[in-house]
């Protein structure tokens, strides 16, 4: 998703069915959420427990306003308490735009386990306006006006017969105070373990017109309708401005998102307004059964538009479904289970901005006492992570930065020293030869990161022509000084085709500002010298100070986004698993151990 308003024009972007996306299957836990690579991961190690996946939707009423001349701009915040008091961030809605009573559409994944009690904590902010470009998971929160917090216990939520409970919001001191401060409603639905999507266009045709200088700038919410009786926003379209005839880019609808064929949605088409207040064009109320009957008959449905007294006003305005198309949407376990496999190749920074490894404060120390130094803590912890799902574990390992044993500078030799391979066995055989490599290589620069990317690119394009069943992994560890931006970049565009992706882990106290924007967390895709926008995102930068402080765990850090990487890959290419095994990661996704 691009800003955090979901558009640097404010909030105009589409909102959680835009893309086939793997979020829609629970394959990225952002912030501690649900993470089926995290899961399998622990699980394998005999860690594991009955759980269900549940997702949280959240809504507002008659928050405090907080801006002079506009409506505030509220988000929501979604934490665990841990026993020890922390808080743990599960995830954040999106901003919606001049509203004090919010209906979010984006959804919080949480870990529901039966046997411990697990206290939510929720906070409400108003997200200033300077920083609508930012994705909310950039934003922070200091910087934000805070509305309001609640808290609850989850099983108090999914106990109840509506699966929804409504909290009053009080300020940090855990009293409402003279003023009240509006109320927050949570509704939790477990997960369903369906790969199951439709993918949808949408068009209407001579929708009225809302604006007088103007034509209407029309876009559609689709909510489903809850068992209790009301209705929870799934997704809505992009904006199209100035058309009273509009094509919507395609929809993807996850069984999540749609519950059944026959579960009736509620379609309302609006005319946007930047003030927030978002006039009603029309609406309709259609199954995605009924949705598939008007694309197959090729014809439309008429809005209507509720009128006083309880009448119904037929408009000449329709809804035509253009395109309609079911798809199953696997996960990274379906494709892992079935044989696809993940090939980890690692790159080690030899440039003298580490400091003199013979001087005790460079980060290339070797303590004879056997402390490890920073680059040997990052090979150990997230050479476990790695190892686990590299079926040979043998690694490609190459140095870059260093004078080698010949004399020359190079940006990609092999940390083996050996002219004939590359490999090496395990982590104990990258360990080994980096002590090695340290005793002949002087420490020189500049610091290139394109030269190792290109060979990891070289090897992953390779592959290609022989097996499609491998994904391949490159991890940088550096201390983040970066001579060649911009050639770093080309190399990251062109790789972005191929079935790579690369960690940067980042050692020592640099500035890392430069392998943030390699990691496009931003909103905006990379692009190179030569004006080419990188087809996905393929980076993902770990401080390594923030997992030694406590603030994340290497696994979760490291595993964050390769799912979503690796699945945008195999989908953008309409790959599929092998069919074997695919029947049986179901229960595995719903976080039950085998056979039960």
């Amino acid at each position: 998703m691009g800003g955090c308003f979901s558009d640097v024009r404010g909030g105009q972007q589409a909102v959680g069915g835009d893309q086939p996306r793997a979020q829609a299957m629970g394959d990225v836990g952002g912030g501690g959420g649900h993470n089926v690579a995290v899961d399998h991961f622990y699980r394998t190690k005999g860690l594991q427990a009955l759980f269900t996946q549940i997702e949280l939707s959240l809504s507002a009423s008659k928050l405090r306003d907080r801006d002079i001349i506009s409506k505030s701009d509220p988000m929501a915040v979604v934490y665990a308490k841990k026993r020890d008091g922390t808080l743990e961030e599960l995830g954040r809605t999106e901003v919606i735009m001049n509203n004090l009573d919010p209906a979010w559409i984006g959804k919080i994944n949480v870990t529901y386990q039966f046997e411990i009690v697990q206290p939510l904590i929720f906070h409400v902010y108003d997200v200033d306006t300077e920083y609508h470009n930012l994705p909310v998971k950039m934003l922070k929160l200091k910087d934000q006006e805070f509305l309001g917090e609640a808290s609850c216990v989850l099983s108090e939520i999914v106990t109840k017969q509506s699966q929804s409970l409504t909290l009053n919001l009080q300020n940090k001191s855990g009293r409402s105070g003279l003023k009240n401060l509006g109320t927050l409603t949570v509704h939790a639905e477990e997960t369903v373990a369906s790969r199951n999507a439709v993918e949808m266009t949408f068009r209407c045709s001579h929708l009225e017109n809302m604006d007088v200088f103007s034509k209407s700038d029309p876009f559609l919410r689709i909510s489903r309708i809850v068992e209790s009786g009301g209705s929870v926003p799934v997704c809505k379209t992009e904006v199209v401005n100035n058309n009273l005839n509009p094509i919507w880019r395609p929809l993807c609808l996850t069984m999540q998102q749609f519950g059944s064929k026959d579960n009736p949605l509620v379609i309302e088409c609006f005319d946007f307004n930047s003030s927030g207040n978002h006039v009603l064009i029309g609406k309709l109320q259609k199954s995605v059964g009924d949705l598939e009957k008007l694309h197959k008959d090729k014809i439309g449905a008429n809005f209507i538009l509720p009128a006083h007294w309880g009448h119904e006003k037929v408009l000449k305005g329709q809804l035509f479904v253009d395109s309609f198309v079911e798809k199953k949407l696997y996960s990274f376990l379906d494709f892992i289970s079935s044989g696809f496999e993940l090939n980890f190749m690692v790159a080690v920074d030899f440039t003298a901005s580490n400091g003199n490894p013979r001087s005790p404060d460079s980060l290339h120390y070797i303590d004879p006492a056997g402390r490890l130094n920073a680059y040997q803590q990052a090979i150990t912890e997230v050479g476990e992570v790695i190892q686990f799902y590299d079926s040979d574990r043998r690694f490609p390992a190459w140095g870059f930065g260093g004078k080698t044993y010949n004399g020359s500078v190079s940006h990609c030799f092999n940390l083996n020293e050996n002219a004939s391979g590359f490999e090496v066995e395990g982590v104990e055989g990258i360990m080994a030869a980096y002590a090695s490599a340290l005793h002949n290589v002087s420490l020189a620069g500049p610091t290139l990161f394109g030269p190792v990317i290109n060979k990891a690119a070289e090897i992953a394009g390779h592959s290609l022509t022989h097996n499609s069943s491998k994904y391949f992994v490159l991890l940088i560890i550096t201390d983040g000084v970066l001579t060649d931006l911009q050639e770093t970049k080309d190399a990251l565009v062109r790789a972005s085709d191929l079935p790579l992706s690369i960690l940067i882990v980042g050692v020592g106290a640099a500035d890392f500002k430069q392998m943030e924007i390699l990691d496009a967390d931003n909103g905006h895709r990379l692009e190179s010298s030569i004006g080419r926008v990188a087809t996905r995102d393929i980076v993902q930068f770990v401080p390594m100070r923030e997992v030694l402080g406590g603030q994340t765990s290497i696994v979760q850090a490291l595993l964050e986004e390769l799912p979503g990487q690796f699945l945008a890959y195999m989908r953008s290419r309409d790959i599929k698993p092998h069919s074997v095994n695919i029947a049986q990661t179901s229960a595995q996704e719903q976080g039950y151990p085998h056979g039960v």
